[in-house]
C-alpha cells in the first residue's frame, strides 16, 4: 500500500509539473517570435513524453497489479522467504538460486504467463529489473488475449 500511495503522489506532482511546463510553452508560442516560438514548441515537447511516460508505466504496473492479484488468486505466487542482510536486500546467492529454478520452470512452460510472472520476480529478487521488465511484459502479453485492445503496445 506504501508504494501505491508514493507512486500516486509522484504521478501528481509530475502533472502538476507538466502543467506548469505546459504553460511556460504556451507563453512563449505566445510571443511570437521566431525564437520564442522555437523554445515554446521544445518546451512543450517535454510535458508530452512526461505524459505518455506515465501513461505507459501507469498502464504497466495496473496490469502487472492484475496479474499478481490473479496469481494470488490461484495459490500460485512464490513465497517470499528468501535471505536477507542485515540491511534488508536479499542474499544475492539467494536470489541466483531461485532465478535459477524459475528459469527452468519458465523454459519448460514458454507460453505460460504465470510462469513469465514468476520469472519476473526472480530477475527483480536478482537485481536485474531491465529483464524483470521485459519477463513482465512477456507475462502480460501472454495473458492478454490476442486482438484485445487493451493490450496496446509493449513498454521498454
Amino acid at each position: 500500500m506504501r508504494a501505491k500511495i508514493t507512486y500516486a503522489i509522484t504521478a501528481a506532482v509530475l502533472v502538476v509539473y507538466f502543467v506548469l511546463v505546459g504553460s511556460r510553452g504556451v507563453m512563449l508560442l505566445q510571443q511570437g517570435t521566431l525564437l520564442t516560438v522555437t523554445f515554446g514548441l521544445a518546451v512543450l515537447i517535454l510535458p508530452v513524453i512526461g505524459v505518455w511516460f506515465l501513461w505507459a508505466n501507469t498502464r504497466f504496473v495496473t496490469r502487472a497489479n492484475r496479474l499478481a492479484a490473479e496469481l494470488d488468486a490461484e495459490g500460485g505466487l512464490p513465497v517470499d522467504d528468501l535471505p536477507r542482510t542485515p540491511s534488508g536486500r536479499i542474499d544475492r546467492d539467494a536470489a541466483d538460486e531461485a532465478f535459477a529454478r524459475r528459469k527452468a520452470e519458465t523454459e519448460d512452460s514458454p507460453d505460460d504467463w504465470r510462469c513469465w510472472f514468476r520469472l519476473a520476480i526472480a530477475y527483480h529478487d536478482a537485481r536485474d529489473t531491465p529483464r524483470a521488465r521485459k519477463a513482465m511484459q512477456r507475462a502480460i502479453a501472454l495473458h492478454t488475449p490476442p486482438g484485445n485492445a487493451e493490450a496496446g503496445p509493449s513498454v521498454t
